[in-house]
């Protein structure tokens, strides 16, 4: 008898995380909502973008927008924190509201799978898959397919428009 084929991963809402306070979070919760999935580092010359990361959660999180932000330490070791310390400073430093996850990686032998399938359904500048900083950002539609990847320096602000087309567009229908 052939084995069973392993479940195809279709949508982003196929994936789970271990999330900031280390309990396993499967990403079907937000099924049907608009995600905007980001590499964050507390230590980054980017990291002010938090502040806009937040504004944009609070326009838009009552129309079923969520931000999901996955600390890494891969880009200049600038976010070395414990779970705790991320979350201590995301709050304290930015008044983050938002989903929050463990550190994880973005690149190499031990990618997250989440990001091994953003990275390979966007690619980034002249065709690379290898995230290049903290900050990188993935939309995604309520269908659980990227949208748009954006790079690291691409203010959350500048994602405005397309965060609003993607919450207009129509509910995807649900497979029975």
């Amino acid at each position: 008898m052939k084995p069973a084929e392993p479940h195809p991963v279709h949508t982003a809402f196929d994936f789970s995380a271990t999330g900031i306070d280390g309990v396993e979070q499967p990403l079907a919760q937000w099924r049907g909502k608009v995600l905007l999935i980001v590499n964050t580092a507390s230590e980054c010359g980017y990291t002010p973008q938090y502040a806009g990361l937040q504004a944009l959660y609070h326009a838009y999180r009552g129309r079923g927008f969520e931000v999901l932000a996955f600390p890494c330490n891969q880009f200049g070791a600038q976010e070395p924190g414990s779970s705790e310390q991320i979350a201590q400073f995301c709050s304290a430093n930015y008044g983050v509201e938002f989903p929050l996850f463990a550190r994880i990686d973005v690149n190499g032998a031990h990618t997250h799978p989440l990001w091994r399938w953003l990275k390979d359904e966007a690619s980034g500048v002249l065709g690379t898959e290898v995230i290049k900083w903290n900050f990188t950002k993935f939309l995604i539609g309520r269908d659980g397919q990227v949208i748009r990847r954006y790079a690291p320096q691409t203010q959350p602000d500048a994602l405005r428009g397309d965060i609003e087309m993607a919450l207009d567009a129509p509910l995807p229908a649900i497979a029975s």
